[in-house]
C-alpha cells in the first residue's frame, strides 16, 4: 500500500466493525483498517479482517492482554477519522504517507511491521517500456510518480477494486499499475491463475517502504508493540515467510 490520498477525498461509506476476542475486562484498542482487498498484507472480506496484519496484530494483542476492535474504512475516511480521534490507531501507516495533510499533527508510529516495495507493474512484454497511462487503487497516492503526473506526462487512473485494476492491465486499458508487488502477485497466482502475466520493471518508479502501526493518543501501546516486537523476532519471520508479505523487496 505508497501512497495516499488527501483527506479532502469524499467521506463516504459506512464504517465495518470487526470485533476480535471475548468481551472481558480486557483493554479495547480501536484500530482503524482500510476496508480494501489487499491480500496478502490484509483484506475485508464478508464482515471479516485478515491477511498477515490480522494474524500479527491478534497474536500482539493476545500476549499484551488487550482486545482488539478493527474499524474498517475508505482509505480518505480513515484519515479523517484518526486525524479527529475518532480512532486511537491506524493500521498501516508511514511516515511517507499523505504528508501534507499530516504537517504538525504529533503522529508517532511503531518500527517496521513488515517492508514492501510499491512498484509500477507491466504486461511481461513490455519491459523497459515508457508508459503514460498509470493505474493505483482509490485513495493511494503513487508519489514517486507525482512529478510526471503533475507534468502531464502520465494520466493517473483509480480504482476501488485491486482485482479490477490488475485485470486493467491486462486487458491493456492502462499500461501499468503501482502497487506492492506482493499484493501484484497474489491477484495472479491465486485469484487470476495468471502466474507471471505481470511484471515488475526496475526501469520505472518504485519504492521500498514498511507497514507501521501508528498513533496520536497512545504512544505507551506503541512502545508495547516496539518491545514485543523485538522479543518475538523468529515467530514474526515465520507469519511473514506463511503470508508472503514481503515478496518482491529484496
Amino acid at each position: 500500500m505508497s501512497l495516499r490520498m488527501t483527506v479532502s477525498a469524499t467521506l463516504a461509506a459506512a464504517a465495518l466493525v470487526i470485533t476480535l476476542g471475548p468481551a472481558a475486562a480486557q483493554q479495547v484498542l480501536l484500530i482503524g483498517v482500510e476496508d480494501l482487498v489487499y491480500e496478502p498484507a490484509y483484506t475485508v472480506k464478508d464482515g471479516a479482517y485478515g491477511g498477515y496484519a490480522r494474524e500479527f496484530l491478534d497474536a500482539f494483542a493476545a500476549d499484551a492482554g488487550y482486545r482488539m476492535e478493527y474499524r474498517a474504512l475508505p482509505v480518505p475516511r480513515l484519515y479523517a477519522e484518526f486525524f479527529n480521534g475518532q480512532i486511537a490507531f491506524k493500521f498501516p501507516d508511514s511516515p511517507n504517507w499523505n504528508a501534507v495533510a499530516k504537517d504538525g499533527k504529533a503522529i508517532i508510529y511503531s518500527g517496521p511491521v513488515a517492508r514492501f516495495r510499491d512498484a509500477t507493474v507491466v504486461p511481461a512484454g513490455k519491459l523497459g517500456q515508457p508508459i503514460d497511462t498509470l493505474g493505483t487503487v482509490t485513495g493511494f497516492t503513487p508519489w514517486v510518480w507525482l512529478d510526471a503526473i503533475n507534468a502531464g506526462k502520465v494520466r493517473l487512473s483509480e480504482n476501488a477494486d485491486f482485482g479490477a485494476l490488475v485485470r486493467q492491465v491486462l486487458a491493456g486499458r492502462i499500461q501499468g499499475a503501482y502497487a506492492s508487488i506482493a499484493v501484484v502477485n497474489y491477484q495472479l497466482d491465486k485469484v487470476l491463475d495468471k502466474p507471471g502475466a505481470l511484471v515488475y520493471d526496475p526501469s520505472l518508479p518504485n519504492s521500498v517502504d514498511s507497514y507501521r502501526l501508528s498513533t496520536i493518543s497512545r504512544p505507551d501501546v506503541v512502545a508495547k508493540l516496539d518491545g514485543w516486537m523485538a522479543k518475538n523476532t523468529t515467530r514474526i519471520a515465520d507469519m511473514k515467510a506463511r503470508h508472503a508479505v514481503e515478496k518482491g523487496v529484496d
